[in-house]
């Protein structure tokens, strides 16, 4: 089951990255179209305009300010998922001792009834306990994926953003300060996020932490520093919402466990 969830965790993980790249290499002439570019991208678009109009004209602080409004529209939903995620990380430390004991047994025999069995009692163990660890996480992504990448799309198509500076940079060209910026930023949000996890899963979600911030610096190299902004800005934002979620569910010391009898 870890190692069905971990592999689904990485499923997703490389959708989203193939997504985001394929975006670099979209066009943007303003010809594009489509369900997800009408619906998506086009009103991004707007609100970026008409909110840098607010700003005398400012697309940074735009950017800034959309990316907040989102993340905080988004945040009853991944709260709750921070919440799930601590219940369920109280639960599979509790349940951790039986877990090794089934998972000692099913290393040590060959028979494959037994096998089957041992496997059994696990998923009935899981069962009892209202574990389903390939419920946390995905849904969250999969509907503010659409969202984010709206956005992005949007941040990444306007002609507009590409003649502003904002601070030390130009909005429309590639800059390395920025950009390391946001791979240290989306590091950190991933050390963060560790928090409701398992020491095992800890393990096994090692070599994925490095992915998003390794993905955000190679293609910030490359991309308008709209782009950087925008993911520094976002990261900044989950650490604080990792912050406060750990606050507001902290990880249950004593969570009723139910054991094989």
């Amino acid at each position: 089951m870890n190692k069905l969830t971990k592999n689904t965790g990485l499923m997703l993980v490389v959708l989203f990255t193939t997504l985001l790249l394929s975006a670099c290499s979209s066009s943007t002439n303003g010809t594009d179209s489509g369900f997800f570019h009408n619906v998506f991208v086009e009103p991004f678009i707007s609100i970026i305009h008409g909110t840098a109009n607010i700003f005398a004209g400012s697309y940074g602080l735009a950017i800034i300010l959309i990316t907040l409004v989102i993340r905080l529209v988004l945040m009853p939903l991944m709260l709750r998922q921070y919440k799930n995620q601590q219940s369920m990380k109280g639960k599979m430390e509790g349940i951790k001792p039986e877990m090794d004991r089934i998972q000692k047994k099913l290393k040590t025999t060959k028979d494959q009834k037994e096998q089957q069995k041992l496997q059994a009692e696990m998923m009935d163990l899981y069962k009892k306990n209202n574990i389903n660890p390939l419920n946390i996480g995905c849904l969250p992504m999969l509907i503010q994926m659409p969202i984010l990448m709206g956005f992005y799309y949007a941040i990444r198509g306007s002609q507009e953003i590409a003649s502003h500076s904002f601070l030390w940079f130009n909005l429309g060209h590639s800059d390395l300060i920025l950009t390391a910026i946001a791979g240290i930023v989306y590091y950190l949000q991933f050390r963060v996020s560790q928090s409701t996890m398992t020491a095992e899963q800890q393990k096994q979600m090692r070599f994925m932490g490095l992915i998003s911030p390794i993905m955000i610096i190679m293609v910030s190299l490359n991309a308008p520093a709209a782009l950087p902004l925008y993911w520094t800005v976002g990261g900044i934002f989950l650490i604080l919402q990792s912050m406060l979620g750990r606050k507001l569910y902290p990880a249950q010391k004593d969570p009723v466990i139910v054991t094989q009898k």
